[in-house]
């Protein structure tokens, strides 16, 4: 009998730790998070609030009302209504009188007919600091810091031209933004290294490959190499080595749609940005450029700190595009409103 209990409960067991790994690419629904808050100079506050998408491609959007609001106080206080994949912090701020005390502001989310709320309040616990976003993000390990990153300024990112905009849908509209930063964070030799193995790695694979394909009596030892494809640095084939996310320093550009219309066909083509952009979510995959991935490496700055985007859009709206200059470590966000219209009158 005890060995009959023994093996259920290890059936029972096993059976909760694949479900507690599972991932999904699409149809699950969004929780929205309070990262906690931060005391202004006049002595009020901002409270910050993030959320996790537990879809790792499908990208949701909520209007603002009854299902994506916030109390007390208006409905819309700077919400995103189209939500990305996975886990995204920090996102907006909602500022709040320094007599707020004890009062709660709560995020109400219904996606997938799931409804779920977060709960923001002042408690003393809930502090943030540049530290604390740098920690939380990814930029160090739980509990360390340094002289370097805590002098660290973060990026500042100024939209230039007008922050309305009007396109026509297929047309490609031209963004560009001016990013200021001090430097700090560092970005990491070991990110070089990666790269120079990384392209010696592929070069190498790619002269095995155009050789093999030129002749018909490649070697044996040539088709071997060109089935194993490139070899991947050390650091990419060694476990995570801390308990929080890791992300490469390094200072980057990035523009996502922070709001739109429900998109008929949600995804990459709905708003095309050009070049790529680095993502702003937590893509812990390889080769997904994303800070988050252990290959990453941070781009080439423009010599003149000007970065130039075009943006394509699919469908007529109104949309709201934020600009997150990123250093990996602290950030700043700023948005232009794009009226969209038809090709046709």
């Amino acid at each position: 009998m005890r060995r009959l209990l023994l093996a259920a409960l290890i059936l029972l067991l096993s059976h909760q730790s694949v479900g507690a790994q599972l991932s999904y690419s699409r149809g699950q629904n969004i929780s929205p998070g309070y990262e906690g808050w931060e005391q202004n100079e006049d002595g009020s506050f901002n409270l910050l609030f993030g959320y996790m998408n537990r879809n790792w491609l499908e990208e949701i959007d909520v209007p603002i009302g009854p299902d994506n609001m916030l109390s007390p106080g208006p409905a819309d206080q700077g919400q995103p209504t189209h939500f990305l994949p996975r886990r995204n912090r920090f996102i907006f701020k909602v500022p709040v009188p320094a007599d707020f005390g004890d009062q709660e502001m709560v995020w109400t989310l219904t996606t997938k007919g799931v409804t779920e709320y977060a709960y923001a309040s002042l408690r003393t616990d809930y502090r943030v600091d540049n530290m604390v976003i740098a920690s939380e993000t990814g930029a160090l390990g739980a509990g360390t810091s340094s002289p370097e990153t805590r002098s660290n300024v973060g990026p500042v990112v100024r939209i230039v031209g007008d922050r309305v905009l009007t396109a026509r849908v297929g047309q490609p509209l031209t963004l560009v933004v001016e990013v200021t930063d001090d430097g700090l964070p560092r970005t990491r030799r070991s990110a070089a290294s990666v790269a120079t193995a990384d392209s010696t790695a592929i070069a190498r694979a790619d002269s095995v490959a155009a050789a093999n394909s030129s002749s018909d009596d490649a070697t044996a030892d040539g088709a071997e190499a060109d089935q194993q494809g490139p070899r991947l640095p050390p650091r990419a084939l060694r476990p995570p080595s801390r308990v929080t996310v890791g992300k490469v320093v390094g200072l980057h550009l990035s523009w996502f749609v922070y709001r739109g219309p429900e998109f008929i066909n949600p995804g990459p083509e709905a708003v095309a940005f050009n070049p790529v952009q680095v993502k702003v979510w937590e893509d812990t995959r390889a080769a997904a450029n994303s800070p988050w991935g252990p290959l990453w490496i941070p781009p080439e700055l423009p010599e003149d700190g000007m970065w130039e985007t075009q943006v394509t859009f699919a469908q007529p709206g109104t949309y709201v595009l934020r600009a997150r200059a990123d250093d990996g470590a602290l950030y700043h966000d700023q948005d232009v409103t794009v009226n969209v219209t038809t090709l046709l009158p």
